[in-house]
């Protein structure tokens, strides 16, 4: 699922990690979604569905039976994640539990923290609040402003995504058997 540019969507798709996950359709709740064209690009079925209608978001994951909805940059908050039919993991970028929510980079910037990040967490009812399943660590720069910081992170993202779907796929398959 994206609202954005894409970038975490087609490191998903080209990762090595994960060639042997199939993405089987791309949701996203935005007119000028860049996912959009980077899921063309590689054949991926992809519909816009406002953030508000869940139903049909879990009436199509419904339909081609996924077994893991990867949040990869959808900047919207899921109402209802425990209706869907797989689990829901998010990538979000600050070392939770702290800088929760909208503008994590800028207020790990203005923390005065030496140490931010990104964090893959399973998403539940609480904002931002579910079982961290991993997280990678970025060093705040004196320099830093709150454009490179976010490129610094968002780095760090397309390193951690794919080894946590891969930890989470290896979860579900232990549980299947």
């Amino acid at each position: 699922m994206c609202s954005g540019n894409g970038t975490n969507f087609e490191n998903i798709v080209t990762n090595p990690l994960c060639n042997t996950n199939e993405v089987v359709v791309m949701i996203h709740n935005t007119k000028k979604c860049g996912a959009v064209e980077r899921a063309a690009k590689f054949g991926i079925p992809h519909v816009r569905v406002p953030h508000k209608d869940e139903d049909k978001m879990i009436e199509l994951f419904k339909a081609c039976r996924v077994d893991l909805i990867v949040l990869a940059g959808y900047m919207r908050v899921i109402k209802n994640p425990a209706a869907f039919p797989a689990p829901i993991i998010n990538v979000h970028p600050s070392l939770l539990p702290k800088y929760k929510g909208l503008n994590a980079v800028e207020q790990a910037l203005d923390s005065g923290d030496d140490v931010t990040g990104c964090s893959v967490h399973y998403v539940n009812e609480e904002l931002d609040g579910g079982e961290v399943i991993l997280q990678g660590e970025v060093a705040i720069l004196p320099e830093d402003t709150i454009k490179s910081l976010t490129k610094a992170i968002q780095r760090k993202e397309y390193a951690i995504l794919p080894v946590a779907i891969e930890y989470v796929k290896q979860q579900l398959l232990q549980q299947a058997s």
